[in-house]
C-alpha cells in the first residue's frame, strides 16, 4: 500500500513537471513570436547636384580671349575693361563684334554693324546707329566688342538702347560706357583710330538691317 501511494505521487509530481515545461514553452512561444525581423528597404537615391553657374553665361576668361583675337594684339588694358564690366554686371549671356564709324561736333552720330552671339539662342546680324549729344568733339573709327546682359531672346537686341549715367571707363586705349533698357543691359568696349572727347549723353537703336536714320 505504502509503495503503491509512493509510485502514485511519483507518478503525479512528474505529470506536474511535464505541464510546467508544457507552459513555459508556450508562453516563451507566446512572448517571442510578435518581435520580427522587418524587411530591407531600399535607401532612397541622393539628390541631384545643384547646378554649377548659369552654363548660357560667357565667362571673364572668353570674352578676354575672344577680344584678344578680334581686336589683334594681346592688351591688358582689355581684359582690366572686362573684369570692370563683370564686376559690376555680372557675366553677360551674350556679346556683339563689329566695327562702327562716328563723328561729333556738340551733336554727333554713330553707325556700325556686326553679330550677336550667345550659346544656346543662336547667332544674329546686327546693325546700330544712334546720336550722341554733348560737350566732344573729333572722328572715330573703332572695332567694338559690347557684352549683352539679362538678354531673354536673341530679338530683344532689336530695340533702343539709353546711356547710363557714371558708367564710363576708359584704361590702355579701350573705353567702355553702358547702355540700358529694362533688365537688359549692353556695354560697348571700344578701341581704334581717333578720339571722342568728354561726356555724351544718347542712345543706340539696333536694328536687323542696316538705315541711316538714327531715330
Amino acid at each position: 500500500m505504502e509503495h503503491s501511494m509512493r509510485a502514485t505521487l511519483r507518478f503525479a509530481a512528474s505529470a506536474l513537471c511535464l505541464l510546467g515545461l508544457s507552459g513555459g514553452h508556450a508562453l516563451a512561444q507566446e512572448q517571442v513570436a510578435p518581435f520580427k525581423f522587418a524587411q530591407a528597404q531600399p535607401m532612397p537615391s541622393p539628390p541631384p547636384p545643384a547646378p554649377q553657374g548659369r552654363p548660357n553665361t560667357f565667362a571673364p576668361g572668353e570674352l578676354i580671349n575672344e577680344g584678344h583675337r578680334f581686336f589683334g594684339s594681346v592688351s591688358r588694358g582689355l581684359a582690366e575693361v572686362v573684369e570692370k564690366a563683370v564686376s559690376r554686371w555680372g557675366q553677360p549671356n551674350g556679346y556683339i563684334l563689329g566695327q562702327e564709324g562716328s563723328g561729333a561736333f556738340v551733336v554727333g552720330l554713330r553707325y556700325g554693324d556686326g553679330k550677336l552671339y550667345t550659346k544656346n539662342a543662336g547667332d544674329r546680324r546686327v546693325f546700330w546707329e544712334g546720336p550722341s549729344i554733348g560737350f566732344d568733339s573729333g572722328g572715330e573709327g573703332a572695332r567694338t566688342m559690347m557684352l549683352v546682359y539679362n538678354l531673354p531672346a536673341t530679338e530683344a537686341i532689336y530695340q533702343r538702347f539709353g546711356g547710363i549715367d557714371g558708367s564710363a571707363y576708359f584704361i590702355g586705349g579701350f573705353g567702355m560706357t553702358a547702355l540700358g533698357n529694362g533688365d537688359i543691359v549692353v556695354v560697348p568696349i571700344r578701341s581704334g583710330v581717333g578720339l571722342r572727347l568728354g561726356a555724351n549723353v544718347g542712345y543706340l537703336k539696333f536694328t536687323p538691317n542696316a538705315t541711316w536714320n538714327p531715330f
